[in-house]
């Protein structure tokens, strides 16, 4: 089935112009009003409430050697009153209401017992019980991946698949996360690489194991960290997310329609596609079917005039959510960073992308080329209710204005929250990969709202490797750790310091990811014991041994894999299931199944699902954005940190 003609001949009809050349109207800040070109009045920040997903409580039990480990989510709107009771098997084994944490370890559970969550006095009426779940064997969930077939490039070479990076979202409206998977060939190349590489493909699965859709991207879009950027999320607010993707002739939706020209093919000798038009489409996260479909902004245009004329720096794309109205989700995408960069933004309106602005450094000025990362955060830096882009070196306003430049360059890992929660506001720390820009700080630690550095590491190279979490109680607020001098990116060799600048140690960790495991409020060490000859290793999860200056292994994750070679990263790492505490999902070593751990440690922590805090869940979003980085919310979770207030939000949605 082609979509083409009817995509084309509308464009046309509307413009005058063919769809690969058509740009949507301009429509500044007309989104959520339904009148095209009507800018709302502004509204003040506090009485901004914004549109979250409407969880379920997603209960998960685990058998361990001390009976069995029952943790579920407490929710964004909950009452800080609101307690709970567990039930097995029908029998409430929690007589007094559980209000200090959302988490039991029952001793007398067995691998044959069924577990109910009660929710008492939340002021909704009525008690609430969730579904019934009974115990995993392991600590994991095991999700069944149907891997696709392997292929022959045009040349005559052979390729297989592996499952690469993944992102999860609320995809049919019931409350529970989805997982969409993206596979990735064997060939897959970095833009510096010449060669052919296989189709990519983007899968939906429910937890449960069940596949929804498969979208298969097509022979004119390139597999590489830098080409595809997956978006999952609910734009419109309907309750249902949409799942948006760079797309190009030939891309197949799940229902089988074509983007384009099924039968074109742009691919050059080198295996880089640099002619040929190019799409943004949203689909339907239910089917994987097109909902609709624009011509990517911006163009490529002058393959040279964005770094070289092979094909590399024209083809670095990011993309990430934002509140940009402080109330509804926009969609950023992106074109280069290393020397021209531009951003567009848009909203979903009835079915349809409607643009709100573009930023482009041709237009800015100079000053802002060559200031975006691999990566960015999303976060309300100023304060005013609407979010910002931290676009690497350089932060873009709400509005498409830039709101300052640090001028530091390119970089490979950033870090945005309240990592100093003794600063108003929040921090960002990042690290460098120019010296001559950044002057010889592999890692600054900055005012997210200013910009100003308030201290830095230093180095004598670019520095590939930074991370910023609380790891030593002995310190307030986060740390800060990067590889410095001239050792190696994976080198233990670095520099550890606090939130205020102070030299801990020049032993540092991973910097790979951070994730909450265990027990207390400190991050723990995601990393990968890595293989060489395999270009692949087994995840491991470390807590940091500031006494010892290393690291102790929490968990090994036998029989499964890490991703992206020597960045070691999971496929995804978001508050999926249970407590607040973080699930880190990887691929079993065949691609057979995704495996999501959840931990079993005991914890008296309580917090609300991170998952409604915007600045946690627009980074889970944008986590699988070209060199992944873990996700951080907009609060200090930490030793001696302060309860986080209750989110303004509002669910999406029909009411539950």
């Amino acid at each position: 089935m082609m979509a083409s003609a009817s995509l084309a001949a509308a464009a046309i009809a509307l413009t005058g112009v063919p769809l690969a050349q058509a740009a949507p109207a301009q429509l500044p800040q007309a989104a959520h009003t339904g009148l095209p070109g009507v800018v709302p009045a502004a509204k003040d920040p506090s009485t901004l409430k914004r549109q979250v997903e409407n969880l379920d409580r997603a209960p998960v039990a685990v058998l361990t050697d001390q009976g069995v480990t029952v943790s579920w989510r407490m929710l964004g709107l909950d009452k800080d009153s609101v307690g709970f009771q567990v039930l097995r098997d029908g029998v409430n084994i929690t007589p007094e209401p559980i209000r200090n944490a959302t988490m039991v370890v029952d001793p007398d559970g067995t691998a044959a017992s069924s577990y109910v969550i009660k929710t008492v006095g939340n002021g909704q009426g009525q008690d609430k019980l969730t579904e019934a779940v009974t115990p995993l064997a392991q600590n994991y969930v095991a999700i069944k991946l149907d891997k696709p077939a392997d292929g022959v490039t045009p040349d005559g070479k052979p390729y297989t698949y592996s499952a690469n990076d993944a992102t999860v979202a609320d995809l049919d409206g019931d409350g529970k996360y989805e997982v969409i998977q993206t596979w990735a060939p064997s060939n897959a190349k970095d833009n510096s690489q010449t060669g052919y590489t296989g189709n990519v493909y983007v899968d939906a699965y429910k937890l449960d194991g069940t596949k929804l859709w498969r979208i298969d991207l097509g022979r004119n879009i390139r597999a590489g960290a830098h080409y595809t950027q997956v978006l999952a999320y609910d734009f419109d607010g309907d309750g249902k997310a949409e799942v948006s993707l760079k797309t190009a002739d030939g891309t197949r939706d799940a229902a089988g329609t074509v983007i384009g020209n099924a039968d074109a093919d742009f691919r050059n000798s080198a295996g880089y596609i640099l002619s040929g038009p190019e799409f943004l489409t949203v689909f339907k996260g239910a089917t994987g079917t097109i909902m609709d479909t624009v011509a990517y902004e911006p163009p490529r245009g002058a393959v040279a005039s964005w770094g070289d004329n092979y094909g590399n720096r024209v083809d670095r794309f990011l993309a990430g959510v934002a509140y940009l109205d402080g109330e509804h989700p926009s969609m950023m995408v992106s074109r280069g960073y290393y020397t021209r960069t531009v951003l567009v933004t848009y909203d979903l309106v009835d079915g349809k992308l409607v643009k709100r602005w573009t930023f482009d450094s041709n237009l800015a000025g100079d000053e802002y080329k060559g200031q975006g990362n691999h990566n960015l955060s999303v976060a309300d830096v100023d304060q005013d209710g609407k979010d910002e882009f931290v676009f690497g070196s350089m932060t873009i306003d709400d509005n498409g204005q830039p709101l300052y430049n640090t001028k530091l360059g390119h970089g490979d890992a950033i870090h945005t929250s309240d990592l100093d929660p003794s600063r108003p506001g929040l921090e960002t720390f990042a690290v460098h990969e120019s010296m001559s820009q950044s002057g010889n700080r592999g890692a600054t630690f900055r005012d997210a709202a200013t910009g100003e550095v308030l201290w830095s590491i230093p180095a004598a190279r670019d520095t590939g490797r930074g991370a910023a979490g609380d790891i030593d109680p002995r310190y307030a607020g986060a740390e800060g750790w990067a590889v410095g001098g001239a050792a190696a990116w994976d080198s233990p060799v670095g520099q550890l310091v606090s939130a205020k600048g102070e030299l801990i140690a020049e032993k540092i960790p991973a910097a790979n990811f951070l994730a909450w495991w265990d027990g207390d409020l400190l991050r723990e060490i995601v990393d990968h014991d890595y293989d060489a000859t395999l270009s692949r290793g087994v995840p491991t999860i470390s807590k940091w041994n500031w006494e010892t200056e290393s690291s102790d292994r929490l968990l090994t994750a036998e029989g499964a894999r890490s991703n992206n070679t020597t960045k070691g990263n999971p496929s995804i790492q978001a508050d999926i299931l249970g407590d607040w505490r973080e699930e880190v999902a990887w691929p079993s070593t065949d691609s057979s199944e995704l495996r999501i751990y959840t931990t079993t440690a005991p914890t008296e922590v309580r917090l609300r699902t991170l998952m409604h805090d915007t600045v946690y869940r627009t980074a889970v979003a944008r986590e699988n954005v070209a060199y992944n980085q873990p996700p951080h919310p907009s609060f200090f979770i930490g030793e001696g940190m302060q309860a986080p207030a209750i989110p303004a939000v509002v669910y999406a949605g029909p009411k539950k």
